[in-house]
């Protein structure tokens, strides 16, 4: 598979911010105001998706707190060590009951040879998604935070994230925050840099959260 856009990198990520804030000028405010976004990466594999699984409509802090708790009490988080826990024992670690069965299910997929994540790589960003989530308990959001996370893709709008609703409405002031289709359709105009405008609204929202 050829790439029609480079994958995002510590290195073109400035250079990609600038043709994106050329579309829309309200994102140069927070170059203006912030600076470049951070990269934020994450290593690919059964433990990240996890992780992801776990963020699912919570807050960053509590499923990190979870992840970690888990991570503490393996050496390693591979679908073998995880499949050794129980219930009981997710649960002390803030596994909800339905999180613990959609990563046994993963860990489960991965083991029986149904999903290979080491193949994503040479995927189309549609490809990745179809796979991922025919994984019950994998969402279009969970597969697209993976894709702008993990495969650093440049094209990718992780619909359902609310903090980028917030963070559109605190950039356009506007008085009520566009609903998740609203915004997937106002993100067609960022097209092929949505990755980009993401990670720009996501640091911009903590940035004004921590001023």
């Amino acid at each position: 598979m050829i790439l029609e856009h480079p994958n995002i990198s510590k290195s073109n990520l400035p250079k990609l911010v600038e043709k994106l804030i050329i579309i829309d000028p309200d994102l140069k405010c927070i170059v203006t105001k912030y600076g470049y976004p951070p990269l934020w990466s994450r290593q690919p594999g059964f433990a990240t998706l996890v992780h992801i699984i776990l963020e699912q409509q919570v807050s960053l802090a509590s499923a990190a707190a979870a992840f970690n708790k888990l991570k503490t009490a393996s050496n390693e988080v591979t679908p073998s060590s995880f499949l050794l826990y129980n219930d009981e024992e997710l649960k002390k670690f803030g596994f909800s009951r339905q999180k613990t069965l959609y990563c046994r299910i993963l860990a489960e997929s991965i083991l029986n040879g149904k999903l290979n994540l080491e193949s994503l790589q040479k995927m189309s960003d549609s490809e990745i998604g179809t796979t991922l989530t025919e994984i019950k308990g994998i969402g279009r959001w969970t597969s697209d935070i993976y894709l702008l996370m993990v495969l650093l893709r440049p094209d990718i709008w992780p619909k359902g994230d609310i903090a980028l609703a917030a963070s559109y409405g605190m950039l356009k002031q506007i008085p009520k925050r566009p609903n998740q289709n609203d915004l997937e359709l106002i993100a067609e105009k960022w097209k092929p840099w949505r990755s980009l405008a993401a990670r720009l609204l996501w640091h911009y929202y903590l940035s004004e959260k921590a001023g």
